[in-house]
């Protein structure tokens, strides 16, 4: 047993999502979205090298030493998978485990609508899963390959930097792909991908232009593509799309994007109103003849617009899905109000109290 698996041990059964291991520092978790100092002595750097090199291979050990950085994945067994990323910073080395659970997630209990579960059915075309760090994206990716697995016998390459979630074989075929391991980068494997007969193609991250262009072209050529990226709402995922590309270059991709986009989810992680766990709220763009005409024409900056007045293609604002959670009462008022777009909206259901605290941090930030 390596000596970090008893730390690793102890975030799963509190149910921590994430474990940080600093150089001249305590070790510090992550639970329902705060982060929490473990009551370990401080830990210096060679002490960190040395917990994490026991568990990396000789080759992941010269890559890191090469670039001070590098992600890769640590199985547990009974316990589930890490995703770890490990890189240099001032005083030393640090490393940061996020806990994948070892059951596969379920698309129709992550709280989304029927909307989302008909994109897995697409035979064709561009699925985005967007939102900040440690809003799911993943989770929802596996629940989606997950649900096409469990329904529909297709042939599905993932591309992953690292491997997370690992999907055995029901009526689909489950390809999975890592970055460092069987593919040097995700554009060389995504273009290898179009030469393997797939029929849906899940690239874990689309980081790069090349990356872009190569999804955007497979989902354009006949293929479901489902990736990930770190935007903030639907628009702007499309306009960091377009805006990747060269000027004389934006054009072509906005035609492309146009035909191809047939949904973005932009999702965000909010705690419950009993502090215990995590909910999911989600704004939702479905493709459509009105979104593929502001793509091609360049008016992007109406598509708030369309998702609040499009809700029969089965478009969702982030202010609805709050709203909803919130008269639900799994989210408390004061969480409402600071995952909101439109927070007037959302003023109404603040007591006195929570009003006063508001006004407070308004001019604190003033």
């Amino acid at each position: 047993m390596a000596k970090i698996d008893g730390l690793l041990k102890k975030i799963c059964e509190i149910g921590a999502s994430d474990v940080h291991l600093v150089s001249g520092s305590a070790p510090l978790i992550r639970l329902l979205g705060d982060l929490q100092p473990v009551k370990l002595p401080p830990l210096d750097w060679k002490v960190v090298q040395g917990l994490i090199f026991e568990i990396l291979t000789p080759q992941q050990q010269k890559m890191f030493i090469a670039t001070n950085d590098l992600d890769f994945s640590y199985e547990l067994p009974g316990f589930g998978r890490f995703r770890g990323n490990l890189y240099r910073q001032r005083k030393g080395i640090d490393a940061v485990f996020r806990r994948i659970p070892s059951e596969l997630p379920k698309l129709d209990r992550l709280g989304f609508p029927d909307t989302v579960l008909r994109l897995t059915d697409l035979h064709q075309g561009l699925v985005l899963i967007t939102g900040p760090t440690r809003s799911g994206k993943t989770t929802t990716i596996a629940a989606m390959v997950d649900y096409i697995n469990e329904h529909d016998a297709r042939n599905v390459i993932t591309v992953e930097d690292p491997i997370e979630f690992v999907h055995p074989h029901k009526k689909s075929l489950i390809n999975q792909r890592e970055v460092g391991r069987s593919t040097l980068t995700f554009a060389g494997s995504l273009r290898a991908a179009l030469r393997e007969d797939p029929d849906v193609i899940v690239v874990g991250e689309m980081r790069d232009l090349e990356t872009m262009q190569l999804a955007v072209t497979a989902a354009e050529t006949g293929h479901l593509v489902l990736s990930t990226m770190q935007t903030g709402s639907a628009h702007k995922t499309v306009d960091r799309i377009i805006d990747s590309f060269t000027p004389e270059q934006q054009n072509q991709i906005r035609i492309m994007l146009a035909e191809s986009l047939k949904g973005v989810i932009s999702q965000r992680l909010l705690k419950t109103s009993d502090g215990r766990s995590q909910v999911l709220a989600s704004e939702i763009l479905i493709g459509s003849n009105p979104l593929a005409n502001m793509i091609r024409d360049g008016a992007t900056f109406q598509i708030p617009n369309l998702i609040q007045t499009g809700k029969e293609w089965g478009n969702r604002t982030l202010d609805d899905s709050i709203e909803e959670l919130l008269q639900k009462k799994r989210i408390t008022a004061r969480m409402a109000h600071y995952w909101a777009n439109g927070k007037e909206r959302f003023e109404k259901y603040l007591s006195a109290a929570d009003q006063s605290k508001e006004k407070e941090n308004r001019v604190g930030y003033a």
